[in-house]
């Protein structure tokens, strides 16, 4: 069904984003990487891709933070490729601390990053959805666009934002063959990941295998990290003809965390 499709994956050198990268371009999908590496990591990225999956894979180096940036971003990938079909918003950053300690430009960044680059892709690319007559929007949130924890007021606020941003695009384009949809991961073992527990070990004065096991997977009543591929397969699944009526939803991946 989404063979021959083409697909933006923002924030898709590593983690999450590569893993719902991988998922589309094995479904036959043309895949439109982006993300901050190195353009000698980059290339060998795609080009190991493109062959193992003998689709077109191309980079954006847009930086999430520049609505100018993401709008080339989109209509460069509607040049070269044909259309932009498939939409996932991944790119994310992030930084914790105190509310009253919270540095006022990282909670720009976070905002920019993690919610306002969201609305500034769809912007760009729902034109060409409606023209074409179908479209898949998913917007990667996190459990933490459901729930809250201390020290992550940006992040937090982006995130619920985010799914806020989900519902209204869904209840627009309700009567098209465009859906939007957002997943809520919990933890997956990711580089932003990774950042989290060096600083929280280093807070708490922990090691990091206890930061794991007593602060990170203490939120999750399966006590295991989310597989990056379990998000990717959840992508696939809405970009299926059965999820065709799902929109506007908030899919928890987060081993219970929100059941609590």
């Amino acid at each position: 069904m989404i063979k021959g499709k083409v697909a933006i994956v923002t924030g898709s050198t590593s983690g999450i984003g590569l893993a719902v990268a991988h998922q589309l371009a094995g479904a036959g999908v043309a895949v439109v990487l982006n993300g901050l590496k190195h353009a000698e990591e980059v290339e060998a990225l795609r080009e190991s891709l493109a062959m193992e999956y003998c689709v077109p894979i191309h980079y954006s180096s847009a930086d999430m933070s520049e609505p100018e940036q993401i709008a080339r971003m989109v209509a460069d990938t509607e040049r070269r490729l044909g259309s932009v079909d498939i939409l996932v918003n991944n790119a994310g950053i992030q930084h914790v601390a105190p509310v009253d300690a919270f540095p006022a430009n990282r909670w720009e960044q976070i905002l920019a990053v993690n919610l306002s680059s969201n609305f500034h892709t769809i912007r760009a690319a729902l034109p060409g959805m409606k023209a074409r007559r179908w479209g898949r929007i998913i917007n990667v949130a996190s459990a933490h666009g459901l729930v809250a924890s201390p020290f992550k007021s940006a992040y937090v606020a982006a995130k619920h934002g985010v799914l806020g941003l989900t519902k209204t695009v869904a209840l627009e384009v309700a009567e098209t063959p465009i859906t939007c949809n957002a997943i809520c991961p919990g933890y997956v073992r990711t580089p932003l990941v990774e950042g989290q527990i060096r600083d929280q070990a280093k807070a708490h004065d922990m090691s990091e295998e206890r930061v794991v096991r007593e602060v990170i997977l203490q939120s999750q009543p399966n006590r295991r990290f989310v597989e990056a591929d379990e998000i990717g397969n959840v992508v696939l699944f809405l970009c299926s003809p059965g999820a065709a009526s799902i929109t506007g939803a908030a899919l928890p991946v987060e081993g219970g965390w929100t059941a609590r």
